[in-house]
């Protein structure tokens, strides 16, 4: 496997985040930015909610080439819970890029930001992410109904945990 590193998003990253998330084949994530603008507005956002403690947003780099996304968002009401999303290329997928990036991530998330738990939601066939999951840990919690909004339909979710 090549070399997989995390970065803090760039406004750079915008054109090529936008190419990513606006594949047709992304059933179960439902960010597609309307433009590279748009993408632009969203990531100048990012020093921000890190300041905020809000989000924290990198650029997943597989060989020193961005390809793809993830992030933690904090519970505002519980601090010390964070939820863990993600996206890839999907040229990409099935490789261990995004098992390792999630690993890296929850490293920050109780090391750094001293979470004591990281929540995965899905939708209940994305089969991908479900197995990006396990592998890393996380324990299947449920199934929570009408939570993930995919296309003007609110969507039932898995939801995996991992605690400190």
């Amino acid at each position: 496997m090549g070399k997989i590193e995390l970065r803090y998003q760039r406004v750079s990253d915008a054109k090529r985040f936008f190419e990513i998330l606006n594949n047709p084949r992304f059933f179960y994530f439902d960010v597609k930015p309307k433009s590279v603008e748009d993408e632009i507005v969203w990531l100048k956002k990012n020093p921000e909610k890190r300041k905020n403690h809000l989000e924290y947003n990198f650029s997943i780099l597989y060989n020193g080439k961005l390809v793809g996304g993830c992030g933690i968002k904090i519970d505002q009401h519980r601090k010390y819970i964070g939820e863990v999303g993600y996206f890839l290329d999907e040229k990409y997928w099935n490789k261990g890029i995004m098992t390792k990036a999630v690993r890296l991530l929850e490293k920050l998330g109780f090391d750094a930001l001293k979470l004591t738990r990281i929540e995965i939601l899905m939708h209940p066939k994305n089969i991908g992410s479900e197995r990006v999951a396990i592998k890393c840990g996380y324990k299947k919690e449920g199934t929570m109904r009408k939570v993930i909004k995919l296309k003007d339909k609110i969507c039932d979710c898995r939801l995996y945990a991992k605690v400190a």
